[in-house]
C-alpha cells in the first residue's frame, strides 16, 4: 500500500510539472471549463436557496385554503363558509382573509394588498405598512411619506406610510401593502361579510387529506388548496426557472462537449512525443495511463472547484447579480435580500460527475493507443 501511494505521489508530481510546462494552454482550458461550471452551478445554488427560503416561509402557513369558484374563476366567499369549515371535525381555527392585487400605473408594478392576521401588524386608519420595494419604486424612502393609490380615474386615496418592512423579509414582502379592514373594504369596494378566501388550521397534519375530502362533499362549489400544494407549486416554479438558465448555458455545455470529443480524437504531436520518450526510458503502459488520468483529473477537478466556488461567491455574497432578475421573478419591483447559503448536495454531485467524468474518460482512448504502441513509432 505504501509503495502504491509513493508511486501515485511521484506520478502526481510529474503531472504537475508537465502541466506547468504548458501553463498557458492549461490555464486557458481551466478558465473555459470553469466558466461552464460557473453558469450551471450559479443557477443551481440560486434556485436551491430560493426553494429553501420558500419552504421555510411556508412552514407556518395554514394547512388549508378555501376558495369559492364561479365560472372556473376565484370569487369572493361569504362568511357562512367559515362556519361550515369550522364544523368539520379536526379543524381548530378558521378565519376569512382579505387580500388582492393592485396595479400601479405610475411605475407599472403590481402590489399585493392585504389585511394582516396579526393584530399588532394592523395599521391605523388611512395608514399602511409597505415592503421595502414600494418606496424604492416610487422614489422615496422616508417614514411618514404619503402614498397615493388610485383604482380608477378620479378615485385617488391617500395613505400614510407608518412602517416599512426590512430587507430580511423582502422575499415575501417586497411588493406588500398592509391595510386595516375598513380601509381595504373601502378601497376595493368589498361589502361586509365577504372575504377573498378562508383559511383553516388542522389539529393533526396527517388528517388534512381526509378533512379536505369531507369539506369537498359539504361544499362542492369550493376549491381546497393545501399547504403542500402551495409548496409543490413554488418548487416547480423554481425548478422551471432553474431549467431555463440551464438551457441558456446549453451553448457553453455544447462547446465543452465538442471540445471533449476533439480531445478523444487524438493527441497532439508534442503529447505523443512525450509519451514515446517516457516509454523509451522505462515507463510501462500502466504508468503512462495513470499519469494522464492524473492530468485529466487535476484539470477537471481544478476547473470544477474554481467554477463552483466562484458561483457560490456570486450567489451568496454578490446577490446572484447575473441571474436574480430571472429567478426572483418580479417584473418591476425586485426584492433586495441576502440568501441564506443552501446547497443541494445531490445536484452538485451530479454536476461534478457530468463535467469531470466525460473529460477524464475522453483522455483514455488516445492515451491507451499511444501508450501501447512502440516508442520509436510514436516519436517518429
Amino acid at each position: 500500500m505504501i509503495r502504491w501511494l509513493r508511486r501515485q505521489r511521484s506520478l502526481a508530481d510529474y503531472t504537475l510539472a508537465a502541466l506547468a510546462r504548458r501553463r498557458g494552454k492549461n490555464l486557458a482550458l481551466v478558465a473555459i471549463y470553469a466558466v461552464v461550471v460557473f453558469f450551471v452551478a450559479s443557477a443551481m445554488f440560486f434556485a436551491a436557496a430560493l426553494r429553501s427560503e420558500s419552504t421555510a416561509v411556508l412552514a407556518d402557513a395554514p394547512e388549508i385554503v378555501v376558495q369559492r369558484l364561479v365560472l372556473g374563476r376565484q370569487d369572493l366567499i361569504g362568511a357562512e363558509a367559515i362556519d361550515k369549515v369550522a364544523a368539520i371535525r379536526g379543524v381548530t381555527d378558521v378565519k376569512g382573509r382579505l387580500w388582492g392585487y393592485f396595479y400601479d400605473r405610475i411605475n407599472g408594478a403590481n402590489y399585493t394588498v392585504m389585511v394582516p392576521d396579526d393584530p399588532e401588524m394592523i395599521p391605523e386608519p388611512r395608514s399602511v405598512i409597505v415592503g421595502e420595494g414600494i418606496p424604492r419604486a416610487r422614489g422615496f424612502t422616508w417614514k411618514g411619506s404619503p402614498l397615493f393609490l388610485s383604482r380608477e380615474t378620479g378615485d385617488l386615496k391617500k395613505f400614510r406610510i407608518s412602517r416599512t418592512f426590512g430587507t430580511d423579509s423582502a422575499l415575501m414582502t417586497a411588493d406588500l401593502v398592509l391595510m386595516n379592514e375598513a380601509d381595504f373594504r373601502d378601497f376595493f369596494g368589498i361589502a361586509p361579510g365577504f372575504y377573498t378566501d378562508v383559511v383553516a388550521r388542522v389539529r393533526n397534519p396527517q388528517e388534512v387529506a381526509k378533512i379536505v375530502e369531507k369539506a369537498g362533499y359539504a361544499m362542492p362549489e369550493m376549491r381546497f388548496v393545501t399547504r403542500n400544494d402551495i409548496i409543490r407549486t413554488y418548487q416547480k416554479v423554481f425548478d422551471w426557472r432553474e431549467g431555463l438558465l440551464a438551457a441558456l448555458a446549453g451553448a457553453a455545455l455544447l462547446a465543452f462537449a465538442i471540445f471533449a470529443a476533439e480531445k478523444a480524437s487524438g493527441l497532439s504531436a508534442e503529447e505523443a512525443r512525450e509519451i514515446g520518450i517516457l516509454k523509451a526510458i522505462g515507463w510501462d503502459t500502466r504508468d503512462v495511463i495513470s499519469m494522464k488520468l492524473w492530468e485529466g483529473g487535476l484539470v477537471s477537478l481544478g476547473a470544477f472547484l474554481l467554477g463552483a466556488v466562484t458561483a457560490y461567491l456570486h450567489v451568496f455574497f454578490f446577490g446572484g447579480t447575473l441571474f436574480a432578475p430571472v429567478l426572483k421573478g418580479w417584473a418591476v419591483i425586485y426584492p433586495e435580500f441576502d440568501l441564506s447559503p443552501h446547497i443541494d448536495g445531490l445536484q452538485l454531485t451530479t454536476l461534478a460527475l457530468l463535467t469531470t467524468v466525460p473529460y477524464i474518460a475522453a483522455t483514455l482512448v488516445p492515451i491507451w493507443r499511444a501508450a501501447s504502441a512502440d516508442p520509436d513509432a510514436i516519436m517518429r
